[in-house]
């Protein structure tokens, strides 16, 4: 997972939140209320969503206008599917898969402590792998 994730409050503009993915190179933000407390969860996919919508066609100067003025919490998806710190990856790894989501926020109680997504499970796979493909390796020496 990673600790300490990257956040949004519910009421910043949708821009804010496009800057912060791209600043951080990151998909997901947890969204925050004004007391910090996690309500939700906004994807990179969720934002083009909401600015290319297929239901509405636009002009492409009314995107700039909603990317300044539609707050996070209009397009966030509400009280997501958690994990705790101390669940196995695969049942992080389970719960992506059932759901269709691409990140679980990892909370300790009421606090977020972190974020997983499908990149975490890649890596914590492909380390797994390469630990096992030594193992071999000394076994048949």
């Amino acid at each position: 997972m990673t600790s300490n994730p990257v956040t949004i409050r519910s009421d910043k503009p949708l821009r804010t939140a496009l800057e912060l993915m791209l600043e951080h190179t990151i998909k997901h933000l947890p969204v925050v209320s004004a007391r910090g407390h996690m309500i939700g969860v906004v994807s990179d996919r969720d934002c083009r969503y909401a600015l290319n919508s297929p239901y509405t066609l636009h002009e492409k100067w009314r995107d700039e206008i909603l990317a300044d003025t539609l707050q996070i919490r209009a397009v966030m998806t509400p009280a997501p599917i958690i994990v705790e710190p101390n669940a196995p990856s695969s049942e992080a790894a389970r719960l992506m898969l059932t759901h269709r989501i691409g990140c679980l926020p990892v909370m300790r109680a009421e606090t977020l402590v972190g974020i997983i997504t499908r990149s975490d499970l890649l890596v914590a796979f492909m380390t797994i792998h390469e630990h096992y493909e030594k193992i071999q390796k000394k076994v048949k020496t």
